[in-house]
């Protein structure tokens, strides 16, 4: 869990994974919407996929990547479930027929 709070700790990482919400992008249509170079995007795709928040797929020259959203909640529900909040699901209320 600590690989995916380090890998959100970086506001040019959530960028990266707001954008890929919209759905799968290359490296190069990800990196265009940021004014940094190239080596320092493929070192925050590492950190993204070293988290598992993303899946990369090799498409001829291009890499695409995929958000791992499954990955992510779970992270963030563990979070929250590790300060006692939104626990076990309340037992339902029976009804009483007569």
């Amino acid at each position: 869990m600590s690989q995916v709070f380090k890998a959100l700790s970086d506001p040019t990482r959530r960028r990266v994974l707001q954008l890929l919400r919209q759905g799968p992008l290359s490296a190069g249509e990800i990196s265009d919407q940021f004014d940094v170079s190239k080596p320092t995007m493929s070192a925050h795709f590492a950190v993204l996929r070293e988290a598992d928040l993303v899946h990369a797929e090799k498409a001829g020259k291009s890499v695409i990547y995929h958000l791992k959203l499954s990955v992510l909640e779970e992270a963030l529900l563990g979070f929250v479930h590790s300060f006692g909040v939104g626990g076990q699901a309340s037992t339902s209320k029976q009804e009483v027929t007569e």
